[in-house]
């Protein structure tokens, strides 16, 4: 039967890591508090070993890959309102109302014809998983991804972004202009 007091060796030997972790943990605290000296990129293999992780975050930032799934945004004058980005969404976080152009409308970066005028192209970033989906299936790449990741707000209301430019008024206009053709 062992016994129910710890002997004197194991308290000693507790104590001990007990002091070595306190010193490990003051040296990366110092470590911590001091700048970093330089820069690597995230996707450089000795990132990790440069030293501690931890930064003063408003003020420095770590870097970002160039290819990462963040921030949505629509360049609208290049958007053909094609719908394909809200069919393939996968939580319907894309909501986009179109008025047809009896004529085009103009053309877009690419050369593609644009005969749909966006009255409403939302996207709801509180809703979105950043899959980035709907950028692979746009087909003038005017969906895309910023590098921005940090777009924290006090109100989900802030979350839904429109990208659309028509005025209520010019709704109106356009979609009358299409009633009245035979």
């Amino acid at each position: 039967m062992p016994s129910p007091l710890p002997t004197r060796l194991t308290i000693w030997q507790h104590l001990g890591t007990l002091w070595r972790g306190l010193l490990l943990a003051w040296r990366h605290l110092r470590a911590a508090l001091g700048p970093r000296s330089h820069r690597l990129s995230i996707t450089d293999a000795a990132y990790f070993q440069s030293g501690p992780t931890t930064l003063r975050y408003p003020y420095e930032r770590l870097p970002v890959p160039e290819r990462g799934r963040y921030r949505l945004h629509n360049a609208i004058d290049d958007c053909i309102v094609c719908d394909k980005c809200a069919k393939v969404c996968p939580v319907d976080c894309i909501e986009i109302d179109s008025i047809k152009s009896p004529i085009s409308i103009g053309k877009t970066s690419n050369g593609m014809t644009k005969r749909l005028y966006a009255a409403r192209f939302d996207i709801d970033l509180a809703k979105c998983c950043f899959c980035g989906l709907c950028t692979t299936v746009c087909p003038t790449q005017c969906l895309t991804m910023t590098p921005e990741y940090d777009y924290s707000v006090f109100d989900w209301a802030e979350h839904k972004v429109a990208f659309a430019t028509l005025t209520p008024e010019e709704i109106t206009v356009y979609q009358q202009a299409l009633e009245v053709r035979p």
